[in-house]
């Protein structure tokens, strides 16, 4: 069976893996997001007894997906010291000759779920990250989501709660989404890390009207099949049905689907692959990235 990389690129933590085209995850480490030169040295050093056929990237962003620009590859506006202007993609390639897919990391997620997860047998979902950022990954029509750039969804802009005085911690937009409800976020408005804080504290109902908020604009935009919430903030599971219920109280019955009205328990869920939902997904970018590599060679 087809071995194939996957490294999923966090700005926190790097998961490097080893697996099949089943989805089957045979081998990962992880280590901490340092500088590249050193982050990219321990990657390469993983992988390169390992005779992989391709090697899938989800990367933490923003970057440049795009296969016809010069800088296709790259890392491009992130405030992590180092990565900006970083030739990420270019990197491994000088030292690996083998198809590379290339995405962000919850693009790289909603694939993996689509593949092999909450999403099988659907053909759309969106996947969130909620953690130290937040991403959103698009899956629409069977491929994934990119346009201008990518979806870049951790940035719109919500409505503030009335009783919420914190002023964001976004260094682009203040109190965009991330800059309301990221991990961070939640530590700095009330001293406390997210999973120091009791199940029954007011930090969670208003972490649940900004997702609410959030997902309520995509289903009325995208409108997918399924809503999949991972990262570690959703390591609280008392958020689950406290968003879905800001979810219906939103939309309000405009909507009218027994997905949203009498199943959204099945709607809005947890990562069919848990915490492997981003490695699997890059293992899938491999995939998809060695059968086009050998479709263009017959």
């Amino acid at each position: 069976m087809l071995r194939i990389g996957a490294i999923e690129a966090g700005g926190t933590k790097f998961v490097c893996g080893i697996g099949n085209d089943s989805g089957v995850i045979e081998d990962q480490i992880s280590f901490p997001t340092e500088r590249p030169e050193q982050t990219l040295e321990k990657v390469i050093n993983y992988f390169t007894d390992k005779n992989v056929a391709a090697i899938g990237i989800g990367s933490f962003g923003p970057i440049n997906v795009d296969p016809n620009s010069p800088t296709y590859g790259y890392v491009t506006t992130t405030p992590k010291p180092g990565w900006a202007n970083y030739d990420f993609l270019g990197t491994l390639k000088q030292v690996f000759d083998v198809p590379f897919g290339w995405d962000t990391d919850v693009n790289a997620a909603a694939f993996g779920e689509a593949k092999w997860g909450a999403a099988q047998g659907l053909d759309s979902c969106v996947y969130y990250t909620i953690g130290t950022g937040i991403g959103v990954g698009v899956y629409m029509e069977g491929r994934l989501v990119h346009g201008l750039v990518h979806p870049e969804g951790g940035h719109v802009l919500v409505r503030r709660h009335k009783e919420d005085p914190f002023e964001g911690i976004c260094t682009y937009h203040g109190d965009c989404f991330e800059g309301l409800a990221a991990g961070p976020a939640i530590e700095k408005r009330w001293h406390l890390k997210g999973n120091e804080l009791p199940a029954d504290h007011p930090a969670w109902d208003l972490e649940a009207y900004y997702i609410a908020q959030s997902i309520s604009s995509t289903i009325l935009m995208l409108s997918p099949k399924i809503v999949i919430l991972g990262g570690g903030v959703m390591h609280q599971k008392q958020l689950f049905p406290m968003i879905r219920s800001y979810v219906q109280r939103n939309l309000n019955g405009y909507i009218n689907t027994t997905a949203l009205l009498e199943d959204i328990n099945s709607y809005i869920v947890a990562p069919g692959l848990g915490n492997n939902a981003g490695l699997c997904g890059a293992l899938a970018l491999g995939v998809e990235a060695l059968v086009r590599f050998n479709e263009s060679r017959r």
